[in-house]
Order: C-alpha cells, then sequence, then structure tokens
C-alpha cells in the first residue's frame, strides 16, 4: 500500500494503520516547496517511517503560479502520486468538502462529498474517511510518534480553513451539536442515490438525441455530464450547470451548437451530438 504521509496527526495515523494492519506499506511525502522550512516535514515523516519500519521516499513538485494556491498545491500533489495512493482523509475532511461544494453551487456529486475510492483522474483511497481528527490525533500520540503542526491551517485566506474554524463552530453552536456526523450522513445519502443514477445513466446513449429526450431530464443531463467530462476538456473537468443548460438546447432542437469551457464545441448533426476543440462556421 501506498500512503501519500504529508507529516500530518491524520495522515501519520493511516500511516501506522496500515503497519498495524499488516501491509506492506510505502510512505510517499511530497514536498511543495511552498515553506522554507517545508524540509522539515520530510524528516518527520522519515522518523515515522523508519519507527513503524516501513519504505519512505520524498517527491519534490513546483506549484505553478496562478489563483488558488490551495487548487494548484493539490494538483502538483496528486500529478506526483501514483494511481490508488492512499489519503489520510478523514469525516472532519468530508463535512467541511461538502460544506465548501454547497457554497460553491453544487449538485447531487459535490454535495455528496469524497467517496472512500474513486476513479479517474483522481484515483485514490481514503481509508480513514469515517474516522475523526481526534481519534487520529489520540492514535498517534498512542504510536509515540511527532505529528507536523502545518501553520498555513490557520491562516483564514484559505475558504477551507475558515469553514473549518468558524463555520463548523457557528454551526455547532446554532444546532447545539456536533454538525460533522450529520453532514456526514447526508454525504453517504447522497452518495447512494449518486451511484443509481450513474448506474441508470451509463445505460444511455449520450450522443442519441432522441433517446436523451425520451427519458426524464435529470438522468439525461446525467448523462451529458458524464460524456462530457470524458471528453477534451482540461484535466477531465465535470461541465458546469450552465454548460449542460447549454448543452441541452442542443440536444432540445433549440440550437445547432454550443460553446463550452476549453474552447470545446457541442454540435448536432443527423440527431447525434459531437464534441470538437475547433470551432467551424455555423450552418444556416
Amino acid at each position: 500500500m501506498v500512503c501519500a504521509v504529508s507529516g500530518g496527526a491524520d495522515s501519520l495515523a493511516m500511516l501506522g494503520l496500515a503497519v498495524a494492519a499488516g501491509c506492506e506499506t510505502l510512505a510517499v511525502h511530497v514536498d511543495h516547496g511552498l515553506r522554507l522550512t517545508s524540509g522539515d516535514d520530510a524528516v518527520v515523516v522519515r522518523a515515522a517511517a523508519q519507527a513503524l519500519g516501513v519504505r519512505c521516499q520524498t517527491v519534490a513538485v513546483t506549484v505553478p503560479a496562478g489563483p488558488d494556491l490551495e487548487a494548484r498545491a493539490r494538483a502538483a500533489r496528486y500529478g506526483a502520486l501514483p494511481e490508488g495512493v492512499m489519503v489520510g482523509h478523514t469525516a472532519d475532511d468530508q463535512a467541511e468538502t461538502v460544506l465548501l461544494n454547497l457554497l460553491r453551487g453544487a449538485g447531487l456529486d459535490g454535495l455528496s462529498g469524497m467517496r472512500a475510492s474513486g476513479a479517474g483522474r483522481r484515483a485514490v483511497s481514503r481509508p480513514i474517511i469515517d474516522l475523526r481528527r481526534a481519534e487520529t490525533s489520540a492514535f498517534v500520540a498512542a504510536l509515540g510518534l511527532a505529528a507536523v503542526s502545518d501553520p498555513s491551517n490557520s491562516e483564514l485566506r484559505f475558504r477551507r480553513n475558515r469553514v473549518r474554524l468558524e463555520l463548523l463552530p457557528l454551526l455547532a453552536d446554532i444546532a447545539q451539536r456536533d454538525p460533522v456526523p450529520l453532514l456526514v450522513r447526508t454525504a453517504r445519502a447522497l452518495a447512494e442515490d449518486a451511484e443509481l443514477l450513474d448506474a441508470l445513466a451509463s445505460g444511455l446513449d449520450a450522443t442519441d438525441t432522441a433517446a436523451l429526450r425520451a427519458v426524464p431530464k435529470p438522468l439525461a443531463k446525467r448523462a451529458l455530464r458524464a460524456w462530457l467530462r470524458g471528453g477534451e476538456g482540461p484535466e477531465h473537468h465535470p461541465p458546469s450547470a450552465a454548460e449542460l443548460d447549454r448543452t441541452w438546447t442542443v440536444v432540445a432542437g433549440e440550437m445547432i451548437a454550443c460553446e463550452l469551457a476549453g474552447g470545446r464545441r457541442v454540435s448536432r448533426s443527423g440527431g447525434r451530438l459531437m464534441v470538437s476543440s475547433k470551432l467551424p462556421a455555423l450552418e444556416v
């Protein structure tokens, strides 16, 4: 098992649990080089790996310039990790993700949160997704391991930190209970619904406009979303709700073509949809 280990309590707990389960384990630490002291994190990870008797390797990545530092760092990190790598996301991370996706206006898929395992461009495994941060911290302390405390986790310029440090405590105060289990339960229920819809949509030919019009629109749009995501878009991002609405006008025969992000174009000919990366002149 390949474990992505940042040096924080969550990833160290995951590593310790993998060893306790008798798994042959490799710890991989990704150094983003974003802090002058980032090399100290690798020292912590190597020490933990040595104490647990597992192999360890460090991979240095370069985070490109641009907006949204968290997204850029995440993309660089996953680009350096092998497919199927185990990551230390917890139930608390799941709750934060659901709230962040809600604030972005996400639909069913976003509110389903992170899956315990997934496929596609970020095929990862999340074996401790049902554990709480308090549990991972207690386990790491019981192992006698030192965990990294990343100072950026307290910086309120990052939206996830504000959700963690401000929004979740406010929700707990309003509800007079811990909101994390509630959000996790909601995400799990929605994920089951999403899996059912995916199974139903997988039987549709998303390029056949007549077939799409013959089923409920939410199901047809789900088939369209999967088809467009598997196309030529940058990093295979799912299309936005606005892009799906524009594509539906082509399916419904209201338009013969529409534009999507990444310079793509969806057009209709003979009752069939096609995606192209060029923009030919529209036929009158």
